[in-house]
Parts: C-alpha cells; structure tokens; sequence
C-alpha cells in the first residue's frame, strides 16, 4: 500500500513539472542555432567602438511546428573586442556577444557564442576573422610593372572584417532557454500542444464563402 501511495505520489509530482514546463513556455535546447541579420548596413571597427550596442534581427525558428519567436524579435548585444589588421602582417578580428533576446513584451537573457559569419571564418573563441592582405599576394610581386603600386601601398593596413545588414550570423546557444508562452507565436496549421483541450486548439479560419455545415436532417 505505501509503494502505491509512493508511485502515485511520484506520478503526481511529474505531471505538475510538466504542467508547469507548459506554463513558463517553450524550451529551446542548448546546442540550437539561432540565425539573424545586423540592423546596419557595415559593421567593423571602423564604424563602432568597443562596448558599442549591436541588434540582429532573428530569423524564425520552430519547435514541434510551434514558432518559438514573433516577428520582430531580435538578438541585442555589444561589440566584445576588435583588433586593428597590421600594416605588413596579421588579420583583423571582432568579437560580438550576444547577452539576451529582445521579444514584444519582454527581454530573456540567452547564453550563446557566434560560431558562422557569411565570408569569414569564426574561430572558437567566437572571434571573426578578417581576410588579412588579400592584395598583398606574393604573386603579385612577380609583376615588375605593379612594383610601385605595391611600394605605396605597404604602408596600408589590411582590410577590416565588415558585417553587412544583409549578411547572416549564426550563433550556438550554449545553454537552455525558455520563451515565455505569452510571447511565443501559435502554432502552425494542424498543430496542438501535447495535453491541450481541444477548444485551444488551432483552427484555421472559415472563409466567408464556405458553406454553412448542416443542422438539420434532410427529409
């Protein structure tokens, strides 16, 4: 009898987890990717300072065919460190953190780490890294006639690595999140939540030219 008492009491305990799960909302892995585009057209050391805000605008992103955020939800973070490309050698870098996920009503601290940057490679430290001397290529130094353009141009530094708004990010998030459920976006058509009553159900709206269902018996 009290092994009875102990499992119902066990059983009970788990369904309220659950139930309460549900009612914070959704619970995005860690190990996801987020995907997002900057809001400014070039980003680099030229066009911010360390410390610097950044917003990346988020990509939509799906959990058992629930969309997790709402339009308009976006990465906000700053510009971590940045290192100047040298005048004869070494690459550039940035380093973008981004702290939390701004939703309609509400900001929700979101651990993650760069890992893609379109046209760069990303070490794993987060940092992007820059192209370094693309124009300096030994090659070209096998040309007498470009010789002097190449004198005038050791001086120059390196190009800077530059993020365009319409250059994606992806970022790893490297710990659990949870999207409060008053924030999330409904579910897509033919989808419900495990455990929901069928009146909160989707149901997609009828069309104003469909036909009335039948009431009555057709004599």
């Amino acid at each position: 009898m009290r092994r009875v008492l102990l499992y119902t009491i066990f059983a009970l305990l788990v369904l309220g987890l659950q139930v309460n799960a549900r009612a914070q909302g959704i619970v995005v892995p860690a190990g996801t990717l987020l995907h997002c585009t900057l809001d400014e057209p070039n980003f680099s050391s030229a066009t911010a300072d360390v410390g610097d805000p950044v917003v990346c605008h988020l990509s939509s992103l799906q959990q058992f065919g629930r969309l997790v955020f709402p339009r308009g939800s976006y990465l906000g973070g700053h510009l971590e460190s940045s290192k100047e490309p040298g005048h004869f050698f070494g690459k550039g870098n940035l380093k973008l953190e981004f702290d939390r996920i701004g939703l309609p009503n509400a900001d929700i601290p979101v651990p993650s780490k760069v890992i893609a940057a379109r046209g760069y490679h990303v070490d794993r430290q987060g940092e992007i890294i820059g192209r370094g001397h693309a124009k300096r290529d030994v090659a070209e130094w096998l040309f007498p006639p470009l010789w002097p353009w190449k004198f005038l141009m050791l001086p120059a530094r390196g190009p800077r690595p530059t993020l365009k708004g319409e250059e994606q990010v992806t970022l790893r998030l490297m710990d659990d999140i949870v999207v409060p459920s008053s924030t999330a976006a409904g579910l897509a058509p033919g989808w419900h939540s495990f455990g929901e009553p069928a009146s909160q159900r989707y149901s997609a709206p009828r069309s104003s030219n469909a036909p009335e269902p039948a009431t009555g018996v057709v004599s």
